[in-house]
C-alpha cells in the first residue's frame, strides 16, 4: 500500500489508464462523493479529518484518480450521513478495482457452466490460496508496488466465487507434478496450497488430476489449455501451444483444443490417485 503525506495508510489502488471502462466508474463514483461533501458543506480538509484519511487520498478519490476501498465507502456514507446511497456504489467500485483482463475472464468464469485446465508452470487460479498468490505477485519482475499487489491479489482470489454459485459449474483441473512440488511462497504457504488443494478436490462438481513426470511425452507438451463452455452451447478456449496463443471459439479450433485436453485427462493420475499423491507429498515433508 503506499501512504499519505500525512502517513495515514491509503486505502486504496491506482487507476489503469488504458482501462477506460475501469477509469469512467472511478470518475463517476469520485464526482458523486465530490457532490455528497460540498452538499453537506464540508472543506476537503474538514471531511478528511472526520474520515481519519489524509487530505491528499480524498482529493484523488474524488478526482478519478484513485480507486477507493469498500471500507473507505463505507466511512463516507457514515460521515455525509447517506444512509446506504454512496454505500451502495461499492459494487461498481469493486469491480473498477481489478484489472480489465481479470475482469474479462472473471466474467467469464461466473458464466461458464464447464471449466476445464491444464496448468503446466502454476497451479490454477482458482485453486490459489491468498498467500500462495501473494507470494507469486511479490516476486515477479518488474517488481509490482505493494498497492499492486495488493490489487492483483484481491481480483485473483474472487474468481474464486464461481464455487458459491448453485447450480455450481463442472470444474475439471489437471496440473502438472512439478507444479505441486514448488514450494511457493516457503514451507508452510506451500503446504497449506497443497491442503486447500485437496480439499477443493474433493468437491462433488471438480474433478482434479495430477500428471505425473513419469510420463514422457503427453497431449500438453505444446503448453497450457483453458475451455470454458457456456449455458447456450458456445465456448471458449485458449492454449499456449496452439492458434498463437489467442483465445478461439470456432467450432474447429475447439474441437482440437478439447481433443488434446481429453487425451491428457486420459494419460494423468485419476481424481483420486491425484488426492492420495497430494496427501502423500504432504506426509513426506
Amino acid at each position: 500500500m503506499s501512504v499519505d503525506s500525512d502517513g495515514t495508510e491509503e486505502p486504496g489502488w491506482e487507476v489503469d489508464p488504458e482501462d477506460e471502462q475501469g477509469a469512467a466508474v472511478v470518475a463517476a463514483v469520485g464526482r458523486q462523493l465530490k457532490v455528497w461533501r460540498d452538499t453537506a458543506g464540508l472543506r476537503v480538509a474538514d471531511f478528511a479529518t472526520r474520515m481519519g484519511y489524509g487530505e491528499d487520498l480524498v482529493r484523488k478519490v474524488e478526482a478519478g484518480k484513485r480507486i477507493p476501498r469498500p471500507e473507505y465507502v463505507d466511512r463516507a456514507d457514515e460521515v455525509l450521513q447517506a444512509e446506504g446511497r454512496i454505500a451502495a456504489m461499492k459494487k461498481d467500485v469493486e469491480q473498477a478495482r481489478y484489472p480489465k483482463r481479470v475482469r474479462d475472464l472473471a466474467k467469464m468464469e461466473s458464466r461458464a457452466v464447464e471449466i476445464a485446465a491444464y496448468l503446466v508452470h502454476g497451479i490454477h487460479g482458482l485453486l490459489q490460496t491468498v498467500e500462495h498468490a501473494r507470494a507469486l505477485f511479490e516476486m515477479r519482475l518488474p517488481t509490482y508496488s505493494q498497492g499492486e499487489v495488493d490489487r492483483f491479489v484481491a481480483a485473483r482470489t474472487a474468481r474464486q466465487s464461481v464455487f458459491d454459485r448453485d447450480p455450481a459449474p463442472e470444474i475439471s483441473v489437471v496440473q502438472e507434478e512439478a507444479t505441486l512440488k514448488r514450494r511457493i511462497g516457503g514451507k508452510m504457504v506451500w503446504r497449506r496450497q497443497l491442503e486447500h488443494i485437496a480439499e477443493v478436490a474433493q468437491m462433488r462438481n471438480v474433478a482434479f488430476q495430477v500428471m505425473p513426470l513419469e510420463i514422457e511425452a503427453h497431449a500438453g507438451m505444446d503448453g497450457g489449455i483453458e475451455v470454458l463452455k457456456f449455458p447456450d452451447g458456445s465456448a471458449v478456449g485458449r492454449s499456449d501451444g496452439a492458434f498463437n496463443g489467442r483465445p478461439v471459439s470456432g467450432p474447429r479450433q475447439l474441437r482440437i483444443l478439447e481433443l488434446r485436453y481429453g487425451m491428457i485427462r486420459a494419460q494423468a493420475l485419476t481424481p483420486r490417485e491425484s488426492l492420495a499423491f497430494i496427501e502423500q507429498v504432504l506426509g513426506e515433508t
